[in-house]
């Protein structure tokens, strides 16, 4: 199990728009939602960061942000990650989100289509209570996650959508049956409703779901 695990470094930022709808509009979603709050001054940690286009957003976006974190599992990466945030103060750590040990340190905390590589929900439902213990209170935990249809007619419809946004998009017709095929061994969702009730499990006091597109869905919860 690992985050981006098809993927590494540079071929990441090169394919990850090939893979995902409206890979930079939910980067911006994101930045949108801490925009709204108004924080005087941030910090953030990014799990599941990987090659750190969205801390090199949210850079772009503030000026408050007075620590900033970011933690992957991928050692190639936060190479990638290091280059790309060279000029900015970053804190780097190679560990997964179950592997987290703060405590009360962030007022965000992110974590962007990672934790459906974990197959087992409890430690999935770990990775996330790590991220709440991880903020201050009221501070703000956003993610997007590949969520699951409800039905295997969805499912099936999903997939075949999927495989054809790859194909217009560039990828090759053994690509996009290859990512099919690893829905349910190498990354599993959890419906939406699964989603929001491990949010209020883990302690949240609001969870909302503010954006679902193909197999992605964006929430948000304060602790």
């Amino acid at each position: 199990m690992g985050n981006k695990a098809y993927l590494k470094g540079n071929d990441y930022d090169g394919k990850v728009r090939q893979v995902i709808p409206y890979y930079d509009e939910i980067l911006t979603q994101v930045t949108d939602i801490v925009d709204i709050l108004g924080l005087k001054e941030i910090s953030w940690l990014d799990t599941g960061g990987g090659s750190g286009t969205l801390l090199n957003k949210a850079f772009k976006n503030f000026g408050n942000i007075r620590r900033a974190v970011l933690c992957d599992p991928s050692e190639k990466m936060l190479e990638t990650a290091e280059k790309k945030l060279a000029e900015h103060n970053v804190e780097y750590r190679q560990c997964f989100s179950h592997e987290l040990d703060y405590i009360g340190e962030f007022d965000v905390v992110t974590a962007i289509q990672c934790h459906h590589y974990y197959s087992d929900m409890e430690q999935k439902k770990m990775a996330v209570s790590k991220c709440y213990e991880s903020l201050k209170d009221n501070g703000i935990y956003i993610t997007f996650e590949n969520t699951a249809p409800f039905t295997e007619t969805g499912k099936n419809i999903l997939l075949r959508r999927l495989e054809k946004y790859g194909l217009a998009h560039g990828r090759e017709e053994a690509e996009v049956k290859n990512h099919s095929e690893r829905y349910g061994t190498e990354f599993f969702p959890i419906t939406v409703e699964q989603q929001l009730e491990m949010l209020r499990n883990c302690g949240f006091r609001t969870a909302e779901v503010f954006w679902l597109s193909y197999m992605q869905a964006g929430f948000y919860a304060i602790k």
